[in-house]
């Protein structure tokens, strides 16, 4: 199950990505916003990382004007590891290398075609599991 989130910023890119997820066949859950009305993009970034260290999803896909904001409020949960990607080397370095378990998008820095090759790339990707990146995971999470 994937966890996606957004705010107003990133409300139009994420109705683009929904699309991708459901033609794709994965399920997901959208934990808002609604619309594009201005929001606080901090309560979205916490629901999906909640639903993540939670067990309900394994990943999540969270999206601002930048990808940036809504990230680092997502890093203040324990056990998140969310990465903004811009492209699609970075989505398949941050799960070989770093197991991140979100996805941060910038609605204002990447169209959807893109976005949706970035998505692709993420959930496609499973880490590594070399024991240097376990390694520095661990050192990450102290």
């Amino acid at each position: 199950m994937i966890a996606i989130g957004c705010d107003h910023g990133g409300y139009e890119l994420k109705q683009e990505i929904k699309k991708y997820l459901s033609e794709a066949g994965y399920e997901f859950e959208d934990y808002g916003c609604d619309s594009t009305e201005s929001c606080d993009y901090p309560e979205y970034a916490k629901k999906v990382a909640k639903a993540i260290v939670s067990g309900k999803c394994e990943k999540g896909i969270l999206i601002c004007g930048t990808g940036i904001g809504i990230s680092i409020a997502a890093n203040k949960v324990k056990g998140i590891r969310a990465a903004v990607c811009t492209d699609c080397f970075t989505a398949e370095a941050t799960r070989l290398h770093n197991d991140a378990n979100i996805l941060a998008l910038g609605g204002r820095v990447v169209g959807p075609g893109l976005a949706i090759k970035i998505v692709e790339t993420f959930l496609s990707t499973a880490f590594s599991g070399d024991e240097r990146h376990v390694r520095r995971i661990a050192q990450i999470e102290e």
